[in-house]
């Protein structure tokens, strides 16, 4: 049996902004919080550190399109 030899290449825009949870979600680093960090309080900056989850829509099309292989 021959296999294609041609691949799916992976986005590697999308490869270096998201990667997968254990349960197939899409994590992403949150953005605001590079520069200019004084005016923000310590709440905020700190929220922003976590992870945040993409919506169910934009992760299937994330999964499907962006990161074939993932």
């Amino acid at each position: 049996m021959e296999m294609s030899k041609n691949k799916m290449k992976t986005k590697k825009s999308s490869a270096k902004r998201f990667s997968l949870t254990g349960t197939g979600k899409v994590k992403y680093k949150k953005m605001n919080l590079r520069h200019i960090l004084t005016k923000r309080s310590p709440k905020r900056k700190r929220n922003l550190r976590k992870a945040g989850i993409l919506s169910e829509d934009s992760a299937r099309r994330i999964r499907k399109q962006q990161i074939p292989y993932a």
